[in-house]
């Protein structure tokens, strides 16, 4: 079986904190974020890629933040998102996690 690298942008990790913490409060989301951290890749947000997101042709800034993102880190391969229609003018493989899934397993 081969491994799998997940990267995740700076800016998800704030997202991810600001939802969690609703459901289960400031301290154990710290404790979540913290496993997410040790088991994820987490690349920086910096100027040039806030400067790309806003040359990019997406509808939604944020996703265009992760786009910009994603283009920076050498290998990747695919950017999994619930949200596929807002990635329409991406030049990575953008797909659902279960559809990402269900190629994994039949390349396994």
């Amino acid at each position: 079986m081969s491994k799998v690298k997940l990267y995740v942008s700076a800016v998800s990790i704030s997202n991810i904190y600001y939802i969690i913490r609703r459901y289960l409060g400031h301290k154990k989301s710290l404790e979540v974020i913290e496993e997410l951290a040790n088991i994820l890749e987490i690349t920086g947000t910096n100027k040039s890629e806030i400067i790309q997101a806003l040359r990019n042709d997406f509808k939604d800034f944020e996703d265009s933040i992760q786009y910009s993102t994603a283009l920076t880190v050498k290998g990747i391969e695919a950017i999994i998102t619930r949200n596929v229609k807002d990635f329409r003018n991406s030049k990575i493989a953008v797909m659902t996690p279960l559809n990402y899934l269900k190629m994994y397993q039949s390349e396994n």
